[in-house]
């Protein structure tokens, strides 16, 4: 057995996401700073966008439907027309917002193609999602892109069997604990966390510290070895010298 196949994360895995909603909060407790101080209205916000996610999924445009129900809920129903146009011109410029890779993307991905099926897992929408792969130059290297409504055991159960030669002898990176690295360990896949420098706390969870096929790295360049590393290790003999076969095993340290 070794690792055929291996999938990515894309938001604040392969380019810049979380710092662009960051700016959005930001600028949606100015522009409501008359109803409340910075603290409530980030609450109300997190409240509204945690109770529609079963509604809107994930994604810009449910967290500009989002932000335009706490602004009501704020002023009472009663959002002065300015209020509404710019928190929709604010969900506009986050969905035209330039696409930019983090470092050691595109090398990290251009390698990795080489080697084994490479698959993009995301969530969000579907055409939100869609353009910024598009933007980012990368679509040409994954072997199938998967833009999923929740990531979950039964998703990485899924994709990794109809993609490649199942979750055993797959890898599973990104950013967010709870939706890239423990439900994929879950379905037997290997769980890679690269973390990035904010994480929205719906996607916070507890690290598997004792469980083998978990890893943290600090950055995404670190990944090609350490994939290369579990193969080492896979292809180390059992039982050589019951079958007559001498082989040099590798040892890694």
């Amino acid at each position: 057995m070794s690792i055929t196949t291996v999938g990515l994360d894309a938001d604040d895995t392969l380019w810049h996401n979380e710092t662009i909603f960051r700016l959005t909060h930001a600028r949606f407790v100015d522009l409501l700073a008359d109803h409340g101080d910075e603290a409530t209205i980030e609450a109300r916000l997190a409240e509204t966008e945690q109770r529609n996610l079963r509604l809107y999924g994930y994604g810009i445009k449910g967290f500009t439907l989002s932000m335009m129900e706490t602004a009501m809920e704020l002023t009472n129903g009663e959002a002065p027309p300015h209020v509404v146009r710019e928190i929709l011109a604010a969900g506009r410029e986050m969905l035209a917002h330039p696409v930019e890779t983090l470092p050691g993307v595109d090398a990290v991905v251009a390698e990795l193609s080489e080697k084994y099926r490479l698959v993009l897992i995301t969530k969000g929408d579907l055409l939100d999602q869609e353009r910024k792969l598009a933007a980012s130059g990368l679509g040409d290297l994954f072997s199938a892109v998967e833009i999923v409504s929740e990531k979950d055991r039964a998703t990485y159960e899924r994709v990794f069997t109809r993609h490649g030669t199942g979750p055993a002898e797959a890898v599973m990176a990104g950013n967010s604990m709870k939706s890239d690295v423990l439900p994929a360990i879950a379905a037997g896949a290997f769980g890679v966390h690269i973390p990035y420098h904010v994480t929205w706390a719906h996607e916070l969870a507890d690290a598997p510290v004792d469980e083998p096929r978990y890893v943290s790295l600090a950055r995404i360049d670190e990944l090609p070895d350490w994939i290369a590393a579990i193969d080492l290790k896979r292809a180390r003999p059992v039982g050589a010298a019951a079958k007559g076969l001498e082989i040099d095993a590798v040892r890694l340290t």
